[in-house]
This record gives structure tokens, C-alpha cells and sequence, in this order.
């Protein structure tokens, strides 16, 4: 199975992504490490990416997921996900890939945002990254609100897992 944890940034994609593949003993992966080093650069300047941009990392993603399906792998991938056809791309098989939407308000994402360092993504594109969120229905929601150990167990619960 590989589970898709998604959301805008600072939703809480990576951490909760590691600690759920850490109680399940899973392989993690985080969609961030497969964008080029000029989306990287784009982004740390507050450059939102254009399509052209993200199809490249998107195919790369694809790509992962097909391998990781060959190989029966369970993996638990972070990436934002954050529109209907990107999901549509990535989701190759529903039986075996499950999404997992990290709602939060905007308010508390700028909060987690400006807490955060060492990262390139940048607060500055919140306000992109809620504008091109097509939020997701029939996905698995969880509130950011919650303890991330308490987001875990209900996703656990929630996909039987």
C-alpha cells in the first residue's frame, strides 16, 4: 500500500508522513526531495511554480510510485498534492494507493510557517498554496489541529492499518 499525505505547506505533511511510517515500519519519502534544484530556487524566493514547472516533478513522482507498486512496497509518500488532477495522476491504482488530506486553517499554517526554519518553502507562499488547493472529496480528512500522535492512530484506524 503506499499512502499519500497530503496538504499545503506546513500542514504537517512530513512529520506526520515520518511518524506513521515509522509505527507502521514503512519506507517514507517526502515529494520535496524529487523537485529540480530550480523549483527549489524558485520556491525559496516566493516564486509560486507554474505547471510547466510541476509536471516534470510530477512525472518523477509517477515514476516512484509505479516502481514502488511493481515492488509491492509499502510506502508512506509526502507531497502536496494540492489539485484534482495531480492526485489523478499519482493515484495509478485506488485499491492499493490511499490519500490522506492534512486540513488545517489558514491561520494556524501562517503560524506554523513562520515557526519554521531550514526549509525553502516560504511563508510568502501560503496564499498561492491555499489559492491552488482543490481540496479533496472521499479522501481521508484529518484537523492539524490534533497531536500529530493522535493524527496517526486515527489514520491508522482509519485505513485499518
Amino acid at each position: 500500500m503506499i499512502i499519500i499525505v497530503m496538504g499545503v505547506s506546513g500542514s504537517g505533511k512530513t512529520t506526520i508522513g515520518k511518524l506513521l511510517a515509522d509505527s507502521l515500519e514503512w519506507e517514507f519519502s517526502d515529494a520535496d526531495t524529487f523537485h529540480s534544484p530550480e523549483n527549489v530556487e524558485k520556491m525559496r524566493h516566493g516564486i509560486p511554480l507554474s505547471e510547466d514547472d510541476r509536471m516534470p516533478w510530477l512525472q518523477d513522482l509517477q515514476t516512484a510510485i509505479k516502481h514502488w507498486l511493481q515492488e509491492n512496497k509499502n510506502v508512506v509518500l509526502a507531497c502536496s498534492a494540492l489539485k484534482d488532477s495531480y492526485r489523478k495522476f499519482l493515484v495509478l491504482d485506488s485499491e492499493r494507493i490511499k490519500l490522506v488530506y492534512l486540513k488545517g486553517s489558514y491561520e494556524l499554517i501562517q503560524m506554523r510557517l513562520q515557526e519554521r526554519s531550514n526549509h525553502y518553502m516560504s511563508e510568502k507562499l501560503l496564499d498561492s498554496q491555499f489559492y491552488t488547493l482543490e481540496e479533496p472529496v472521499d479522501t481521508l480528512c484529518m484537523d492539524v489541529a490534533q497531536p500529530p500522535q493522535i493524527i496517526v492512530q486515527n489514520i491508522r484506524t482509519a485505513l485499518e492499518i
